[in-house]
């Protein structure tokens, strides 16, 4: 047959063969039409649904990152005058839990800063050096805030209790109530700031753990709420008792509080920074979905790493089912990549290769899932 004689059309996946071979090849081109009708009608929708669901998406982002950073601005604002209360009030009452709780407030201050810029920054398009965008700038910047919790907060905290043990056992509680006061207005201010932040935890998709800035924020306030009352009940024994080691004893509690939310802060950052995997429900959804494709015969390995808070990586080998032309793969893999990418638009990076399966995978068990 010359090539005259065979014209073939993408949109229908037919063949219109030759006046000489027409009725030879009228059942074996019907049957050849379905699969390649089925295929290019595939990527089409998935294409048309693709950039539906990735608006949608991108509004979505758009949307959370507006609420995360009027979250971040409202702790800074009540942080920022809760700290220069606290500083004026532990000057004038010399309570060493309230100076503790100045340093508090003051680490916080810098670390919203911290959170602003991580909130700018990682927003900024992809480029040929960062060819995957700037989406982990999240995760640095919320590092740098969880060191600064350990260092100003934290051990500035203990410092101040160790010191107010080494002082004599009795210290005049004059200016306490004063004390007292700027600690009640700093429990409103972050209980305010807190009741903010859990608001938008419960209406965000993922909850508290998909937006590292958010988490810091939750924390850096549960944290501010539980040292207020802690200052507030050293420094009510103090006054009642008349010993300063209560006062010291929560000033320590109060630094080792936050030496431990530092370091969980730190160590969910390390986490994403070193490259995190998807949680294993998606990877395995993700998996069972290449799985159930006509053209796969079997999903050797699955690689994912998060790239950012509304960015995913996927990289997967499989084995192709036997009987597909070698001319129709190209197809095939982009209209299956067009419908991961549809039904989970994060996944903004997807990779597929096409390798021999070892034979465990060829039988249809469970394919080797690894993040």
């Amino acid at each position: 047959m010359s090539e005259a004689d065979d014209v073939r059309t993408r949109d229908g996946g037919t063949r219109v063969a030759g006046e000489r071979e027409a009725g030879a090849a009228a059942p074996a081109e019907a049957g050849a039409a379905a699969p390649a009708e089925a295929g290019a009608a595939a990527p089409a929708e998935a294409d048309g649904a693709k950039p539906a669901e990735a608006d949608n998406a991108t509004r979505a982002a758009g949307s959370s990152d507006a609420h995360t950073k009027l979250t971040v601005w409202i702790a800074l604002a009540a942080n920022l005058v809760i700290a220069v209360a606290k500083l004026v009030g532990g000057l004038f009452a010399g309570s060493p839990a309230l100076l503790s709780e100045a340093a508090h407030s003051v680490a916080d201050s810098l670390n919203e800063v911290f959170l602003l810029a991580a909130l700018r920054r990682s927003k900024r398009p992809a480029d040929p050096g960062h060819p995957f965008g700037y989406g982990k700038e999240r995760y640095f910047w919320s590092l740098l805030a969880a060191v600064g919790i350990f260092v100003m907060g934290g051990c500035f905290s203990v410092f101040q209790g160790v010191e107010a043990l080494r002082s004599s056992g009795e210290e005049s509680t004059s200016g306490y109530v004063v004390g007292l006061v700027v600690l009640g207005v700093a429990f409103f201010a972050e209980g305010t700031s807190l009741a903010r932040a859990l608001l938008q935890v419960r209406g965000q998709e993922g909850g508290i753990g998909s937006d590292p800035a958010l988490r810091t924020v939750v924390a850096e306030d549960g944290t501010a709420v539980l040292g207020v009352l802690l200052a507030i009940a050293g420094m009510a024994l103090h006054m009642t008792t008349g010993q300063v080691v209560y006062e010291a004893a929560a000033s320590l509690a109060i630094g080792v509080l936050l030496l431990f939310v530092a370091f969980k802060l730190g160590a969910d950052a390390r986490d994403q920074l070193i490259g995190e995997g998807a949680d294993p429900e998606t990877r395995e959804a993700i998996a069972a979905y290449l799985d159930e494709q006509a053209e796969i015969d079997g999903v050797a390995t699955l690689l994912t790493m998060r790239l950012g808070q509304d960015s995913l990586l996927v990289a997967a080998r499989v084995d192709l089912a036997p009987g597909h032309e070698s001319e129709k793969l190209e197809l095939v893999m982009e209209r299956v990549k067009a419908g991961l990418t549809a039904r989970w638009p994060e996944a903004d990076q997807v990779f597929l290769d096409v390798t021999e399966a070892p034979e465990a995978t060829k039988d249809h068990t469970t394919p080797d899932l690894t993040a």
